[in-house]
């Protein structure tokens, strides 16, 4: 690893290394069945996966290729992304015909999975989120009340109507700040 100050970055090896064993138990393939789509001996990809292979472009771009996935995945780090709109902003639509707006918060990913819940909390702890799943992103409208609602270490309060999505796979919390607080949540599974 590579020392930035107190914060250690891993060396590309190692992030290829962690990008293969992520990306490989994602696609839920064994060992043996990515070597062989990527025309390569297991004991290769095995030594990828540990950290201790010295990989060419072309054998990653085999493994790639293999799991389905862009090359970036296995360098580039995707960044949290945290969005907010309060509840008088966003792009609206309206109706010609009736009092009816629309405002889109958040467009469905590809091959995605919602999940929708109704949540309900009153001040005190807060619900502390240990991270889901890789990729998983979570998006909340507050109904009613007040809330710090997000990343852990960078909550946003919201108000009534507001909208928040947050990488799942990041502690999260939601915290009441007042009773009677309530909203909507939205996890995307892709």
């Amino acid at each position: 690893m590579i020392e930035q100050g107190n914060v250690r970055e891993q060396s590309p090896v190692e992030m290829i290394a962690a990008a293969l064993r992520r990306e490989r138990d994602r696609s839920g393939l064994s060992l043996t069945e990515v070597a062989r789509r990527a025309g390569i001996a297991k004991s290769t990809l095995s030594q990828l996966e540990s950290g201790t292979g010295n990989p060419s472009i072309e054998t990653l771009w085999a493994l790639c290729t293999a799991l389905g996935i862009p090359f970036s995945n296995l360098l580039d780090r995707p960044q949290p992304q945290v969005q907010v709109i309060r509840a008088d902003e966003g792009p609206v639509l309206a109706s010609a015909h009736a009092e009816y707006r629309a405002t889109l918060l958040a467009a469905c990913p590809p091959n995605a999975r919602h999940d929708i819940y109704r949540i309900a909390a009153e001040p005190g702890y807060p619900r502390d989120s240990d991270p889901h799943q890789r990729g998983v992103i979570e998006h909340v409208v507050l109904a009613a009340g007040l809330a710090l609602v997000g990343l852990a270490d960078s909550p946003v309060e919201l108000s009534p109507g507001d909208y928040i999505c947050y990488p799942a796979d990041l502690r999260h919390i939601f915290q009441a700040l007042e009773p009677g607080t309530w909203g909507i949540m939205v996890s995307d599974y892709t």
